[in-house]
């Protein structure tokens, strides 16, 4: 049976961490850290590790406690769609881009979203990521009577690029 909520969630309730399973730790905090930037914050052996932007205890944990050497599930699965990464503004996002072409790492695809602009990609483990930017409330689009009008164009990644910092 579905319930509906009895009342809205807290507006102030935010997801703290995503907890992936991966099949080679090394590998993953090469991508993680290496190309992405996160910072190792704990390290539990060879079986798991916790990851931070901004000395946060972590953002991200990793661990091959029921994954080591394991293949990403098939197609046709469930499980998570993708974790996004949300940075703080389009110039970051630009940031972000530079390191992932420069590890010849595949995007999967890059939107704007009117609400937001993104870059998907994958893992080295299969994983879907979302690197994204939001725009301020009062930027996202809205229909004549005021509801949220989210729309998916191709995002041009040249002008991205063009809003990050020079390297």
């Amino acid at each position: 049976m579905n319930q509906l909520t009895p009342r809205p969630i807290d507006p102030k309730v935010s997801i703290g961490h995503v907890h992936l399973k991966v099949a080679d730790l090394d590998r993953a905090l090469g991508f993680y850290c290496g190309v992405l930037g996160f910072e190792l914050t704990q390290r539990y052996g060879p079986s798991a590790a916790f990851i931070s932007a901004g000395g946060y205890h972590h953002h991200l944990a990793l661990n091959t406690w029921e994954s080591k050497g394991g293949s990403p599930p098939p197609a046709g699965t469930t499980g998570l769609f993708h974790a996004a990464i949300l940075y703080p503004t389009r110039a970051a996002l630009g940031d972000a881009l530079r390191p992932l072409l420069a590890a010849g790492v595949a995007l999967d695809g890059a939107s704007d979203h009117g609400v937001s602009e993104a870059l998907y990609l994958r893992d080295p483990d299969g994983n879907g990521l979302e690197l994204c930017w939001d725009r301020p409330p009062e930027a996202w689009p809205r229909t004549p009577s005021g509801e949220l009008a989210m729309f998916t164009k191709a995002l041009d990644l040249d002008a991205l690029l063009g809003a990050s910092a020079p390297v």
